[in-house]
């Protein structure tokens, strides 16, 4: 979080680093409380998991040969890893909008806080709950077969990746969340630019398979370069002898898409953010 951010209504760094620790407190306990959240939002990541593996597994399978060892699950789950952080960051949104109709945003105004930390804490939490899904979908995709062949530090590395990825796309859901500030719009307009980031991306297929007018979009789009990074750091050598792109390159491209959209989405949330409690 860069110091122009954070630095608000004469809340020093130090300050604002700490309201952002007690607000990422704050959400975290919430869903402690409410272990609901994360079930349900553990669910559905599951079921995509196991619909596709099974359902698709078996063409898709015939299509990719002997590749990553016959099984079509360990080019699948580093994709859907992806996709639950992908969809994980919609929560972001509804959240927010939820404290905006409960009048909770009202209460933080009132309080001497940098107003990003709200932000910065939802955000925050958001991905530590992100990391806990995809925790516990790694653990259903060895159960059904997965193999990591690029080892545990690796598989953790592409974790945490993954979990920074989820993070970047919780500044754009927050601005979301404060445009159309209710939960029923939210969770809509969250999920509505995030299909065709999925559906044109190799979380389900090489891109290669795609219609040539549909390759330069989802060889290139950041979901695309997440689950291939990903595969790179889980799947080793298998994967990265098929691609164009050496692992040291996938990661800074992920890197690079990460950063730009914190540094494009974080300052326009934070400004909206200040313009609705103003």
């Amino acid at each position: 979080m860069t110091t122009s951010l954070v630095h608000t209504r004469g809340v020093g760094l130090k300050q604002a680093t700490r309201d952002t620790g007690i607000i990422v407190k704050r959400n975290a306990m919430r869903n402690v409380r409410i272990p609901q959240l994360v079930l349900f939002a553990t669910v559905q990541p599951v079921m995509f998991l196991l619909l596709f593996n099974y359902v698709f597994g078996g063409s898709i399978g015939l299509a990719l040969g002997d590749a990553y060892g016959g099984k079509y699950i360990n080019y699948l789950l580093p994709g859907m890893l992806v996709q639950t952080a992908l969809f994980s960051s919609i929560q972001t949104a509804v959240g927010l909008t939820e404290d905006l109709a409960a009048g909770v945003i009202d209460r933080f105004r009132s309080l001497p806080i940098a107003r990003s930390a709200v932000l910065a804490g939802r955000t925050l939490a958001d991905m530590t709950r992100t990391l806990v899904v995809m925790t516990l979908l790694l653990a259903v995709g060895f159960l059904v077969g997965f193999d990591a062949p690029g080892g545990l530090l690796r598989t953790l590395a592409g974790i945490c990746l993954c979990a920074l990825f989820g993070f970047s796309m919780s500044w754009v859901m927050a601005l979301v969340g404060l445009v159309v500030k209710t939960p029923e719009a939210a969770n809509s307009a969250g999920f509505l630019p995030l299909f065709p980031l999925m559906f044109a991306s190799s979380i389900f297929v090489p891109p290669e398979t795609l219609p040539s007018w549909m390759k330069g979009f989802a060889s290139n789009q950041p979901v695309t370069v997440l689950s291939d990074t990903l595969r790179g750091l889980i799947l080793g050598d298998e994967f990265l002898a098929t691609q164009s792109r050496s692992l040291s390159e996938l990661i800074l491209y992920s890197l690079f898409w990460i950063g730009a959209i914190i540094a494009v989405f974080a300052p326009l949330a934070v400004r909206k953010y200040r313009r609705t409690v103003s």
